[in-house]
């Protein structure tokens, strides 16, 4: 059975507290290269995004969840349930050119919405690796994004 979707998962309020803590949390990441931030709730590892701002031309960093298939790396656009879409997918659908930054790493990669058929391979696999993410997904009436970054 789905969590209860929290009271005020789509105000304003919790915009700026989801927003600072992914601003400490990034500046952290980058600060230790990932051994202070590098893992989330049920041990998820966490990777940088940094995608170019559709209205400020400025980078943009956010600490994700994210899965790695060979070359590639798969993302969640869930802003943990909320009813739209984060501003990092807003960004890479205007410039699907990122870089994604892993401990050290950085690759510089093309991100995309999954296919349908993308979705249904990846999809149980990141609901394994953090299972909030289903919740999530019961919270919102949107179809929450995979997104693929490719070499």
């Amino acid at each position: 059975m789905p969590a209860k979707k929290p009271r005020g998962l789509n105000s304003p309020q919790t915009e700026r507290i989801i927003k600072a803590m992914s601003q400490s949390t990034a500046w952290l990441y980058k600060k230790t290269g990932g051994r202070i931030g590098g893992k989330f709730l049920q041990g998820a590892p966490v990777a940088l995004l940094t995608t170019i701002g559709r209205k400020t031309g400025q980078p943009r960093v956010s600490p994700l969840l994210f899965l790695r298939d060979g070359n590639r790396v798969v993302l969640v656009a869930s802003k943990a349930g909320a009813d739209t879409h984060p501003m990092w997918y807003l960004n890479l659908k205007a410039n699907p050119q990122v870089s994604v930054q892993i401990k050290d790493e950085v690759l510089d990669l093309t991100a995309r919405d999954a296919t349908e058929e993308e979705r249904i391979r990846y999809w149980p696999r990141l609901v394994e690796m953090y299972s909030s993410f289903a919740d999530y997904q019961s919270w919102t009436d949107r179809v929450i994004p995979v997104v693929i970054c490719d070499p």
